[in-house]
């Protein structure tokens, strides 16, 4: 299963402040052992809100662009890894073990597979979804040459 860690932000995130050298270190040697044991398939650090914005889409589905910073620090999101695990618990356990310090905070979400979607995602659906997964797949590895 797949599993999306949301490392939440806060005020000195969301103020621009970057990670100190000793911070980038242990955060590596983090990274390090998710690869390692072979769980981690994406994660990345976020530039804060003030940088970034938001599509609201009225009541007639006009998109409405918001740009940032927003507000209540610690509902946005600093950062994310992406693990494929067992279970839940095991998706917490590697949550527990990153070097956030004290005050962080990670919310842990299950990404949902084709099941999920019971007989909303038609063959056809399904197929389109395949297509484009595999397009993606050889644009990254075309740009990784």
């Amino acid at each position: 299963m797949r599993y999306l860690m949301f490392v939440k932000s806060d005020e000195e995130t969301e103020a621009g402040a970057l990670p100190t050298e000793q911070e980038l270190a242990d955060m590596t040697a983090f990274n390090e052992r998710l690869v390692k044991a072979g769980v981690m398939i994406d994660g990345n650090g976020l530039a804060p809100t003030s940088e970034g914005a938001r599509v609201l889409f009225d009541e007639h589905n006009t998109p409405i662009v918001v740009d940032g910073p927003f507000t209540k620090a610690k509902d946005l999101v600093a950062g994310y890894w992406l693990v494929e695990v067992s279970s839940r618990e095991e998706a917490v356990e590697w949550a527990c073990r990153a070097p956030l310090g004290p005050g962080g905070q990670i919310e842990i979400r299950r990404v949902l597979t084709d099941e999920n979607f019971g007989d909303s995602l038609t063959p056809e659906l399904k197929e389109a979804e395949a297509r484009m997964r595999d397009a993606e797949a050889r644009r990254r590895e075309e740009l990784s040459r």
